[in-house]
């Protein structure tokens, strides 16, 4: 009806400033949103009204941009699968196949259910496994700040001491004080080492040989690597399921799959399970084939499904099972790792005290 010109006024607007890495999309805003956009369309809801109201509810600029974008698309006549095919790394491989397929079969807000759930339970995986780890971090970092600041402020007083005496000091004792120098005299230089060596290990993480390496090493870690198995295990046979159930195709079902996993090793597994499937082969056939990867069980009940014409609820309730294992894992590794911390500060503490007290002990016996 009429158009007006707005004039900005000057300086910086803060609301315009758009930080990407702050912005992001997390795992769980989109479980609120297929959840709640699911039960709006349970209701009666029109799938516009549904994503105004959720617009409204969200704080997350960049979402509802998104959001924004995928109304006026459905308002032009495009499909959601398609339009939120336009948002990769919002709405990854698993949404868009499932979408579509409820769109086809009528059951979107049954689909979008199913969706949450799926993104809920790898949600649930993801928080167990850091929660594990986050007291052994919280510890480690608080070791290395005390030792740094020891270094810095305790241990040039007695080397003081040590010169003065003019004692023949012992090898532990010359690499603290080794330690202690170079962070006093090189403390800036060091600090930027340590920040250059993490940011080409942020990138080269990203190449594959160095990923297929560091999967590698991790998959064989005591107690860490049955738990990283589990956990793709887990992974794996929900998304399976999910995707089997809404009607996807078996090699489409794989390919998401192998976006899903992290791990090369089992990315690598599920291509060639493609392949095999391509040729006529079972896909319990891949499985029972990669024991080292997957356990014994998975290939077996997968085989049990696939001859039932069950496959779907029985890779449901192997993600279950291994969910399960997963859970009780994680609680046992919290208590495996206090003591082996114990341990390890224990052992710092004493080689320390041992470095810087032997040389005054020699000193000592040399009075008497």
């Amino acid at each position: 009806i009429s158009i007006k010109e707005v004039k900005g006024k000057g300086g910086i607007n803060l609301n315009n400033i758009s930080l990407p890495f702050f912005n992001q999309v997390t795992l769980s805003e989109k479980i609120i949103f297929t959840n709640n956009l699911s039960g709006m369309l349970s209701a009666g809801l029109s799938l516009t009204r549904a994503l105004e109201i959720l617009q409204k509810q969200s704080k997350n600029s960049t979402f509802n941009k998104i959001m924004r974008g995928i109304e006026d698309d459905l308002n032009r006549g495009v499909t959601l699968s398609d339009s939120m095919k336009k948002y990769p790394k919002v709405f990854s491989g698993l949404f868009v196949p499932m979408i579509r397929s409820g769109e086809e079969s009528g059951t979107l807000s049954k689909t979008l259910g199913e969706i949450g759930i799926n993104l809920k339970k790898s949600y649930e995986l993801n928080k167990k496994i850091k929660s594990a780890l986050m007291y052994p971090s919280i510890i480690l970092i608080a070791i290395i700040l005390i030792g740094v600041l020891m270094m810095i402020y305790v241990v040039p007083t007695l080397t003081k001491t040590f010169k003065e005496m003019g004692t023949t000091l012992p090898k532990s004792t010359k690499f603290v004080l080794f330690i202690s120098d170079s962070l006093n005299n090189h403390l800036v230089l060091i600090i930027s080492l340590v920040v250059t060596l993490g940011i080409v290990g942020y990138f080269a993480s990203r190449f594959a040989q160095v990923q297929k390496i560091m999967n590698f090493i991790v998959l064989r870690i005591p107690v860490i690597g049955n738990l990283v198995k589990e956990v793709n295990t887990a992974r794996t046979a929900r998304t399976l399921s999910s995707l089997l159930s809404s009607g996807v195709d078996m090699s489409r079902a794989l390919s998401i799959t192998e976006e899903v996993l992290q791990n090369f090793y089992y990315k690598e597994l599920i291509r060639k399970s493609i392949t095999s499937i391509e040729k006529g082969l079972t896909l319990s056939n891949s499985f029972k084939e990669n024991t080292t990867l997957y356990p014994v069980m998975v290939g077996e009940m997968m085989e049990v499904g696939e001859e039932t014409g069950k496959l779907s609820p029985m890779l449901l309730d192997i993600a279950v099972f291994y969910e399960g294992e997963v859970d009780a894992k994680t609680k046992d590794l919290s208590t495996i790792i206090e003591p082996v911390l114990m341990v390890f500060i224990g052992g710092a503490v004493g080689f320390f005290a041992v470095s810087m007290l032997s040389p005054m002990y020699s000193v000592m016996d040399n009075i008497k």
